[in-house]
């Protein structure tokens, strides 16, 4: 069992030191984020299962704080309303289930974050042709060959995995810096939260 727990751990450390490599991808996408906020935008994000919890942990950090105390910054987990997610899986199928959601939210000079650890989750996919349609800025967070949603997207941040645990392990460390970005950016002078 210990052969295999480091095993795991390591070959989660690799993965997620491999992003060192697209340092100025998560730069790029930092500033995007940023400029949203700084024109008054908000940030929709979804994705499936880990990806959908990802999604709502992200919306969580911007909405209340990730490591300063500031004031709340606008983000919409696209997974978390029970009576959306069934009415519209119900009424027009699951794969509407965010595109629908982002033609009722979303506003010109918002940003999509779209997380799938495959890159070809149909509602994902769906929603982002949505988003295209709409005019909005994109951003894919994937696994290694970033499937359909590579082509969908402005931005988009492969991790060099196939294993989806993996994957989502650094899905979040590049969601987290991405929130560090931003509180350093929009709330230089914020006291740290204790």
């Amino acid at each position: 069992m210990k052969d295999k727990i480091i095993k795991s751990l390591t070959e989660s450390s690799q993965t997620i030191s491999a992003l060192k490599k697209q340092a100025e991808l998560i730069e790029k996408i930092g500033e995007l984020l940023i400029l949203t906020y700084q024109k008054s935008g908000k940030i929709l994000v979804f994705g499936n299962g880990g990806s959908a919890a990802d999604s709502q942990h992200f919306a969580d950090e911007l909405v209340g704080r990730f490591s300063k105390n500031r004031k709340p910054l606008p983000a919409l987990a696209l997974t978390t309303n029970t009576s959306d997610l069934t009415s519209i899986a119900n009424d027009f199928g699951y794969e509407l289930v965010f595109s629908r959601q982002l033609e009722a939210h979303a506003k010109p000079g918002d940003l999509v974050f779209a997380i799938s650890t495959s890159g070809n989750s149909p509602n994902v996919v769906r929603a982002l042709e949505t988003a295209k349609s709409l005019g909005l800025k994109t951003v894919g967070l994937t696994g290694k060959t970033g499937g359909k949603v590579r082509g969908l997207v402005d931005h988009c941040l492969c991790v060099p995995s196939t294993n989806t645990a993996h994957i989502q392990e650094a899905h979040i460390t590049v969601l987290q810096t991405l929130c560090g970005l931003v509180e350093e950016a929009l709330f230089p002078s914020a006291p740290k939260a204790h």
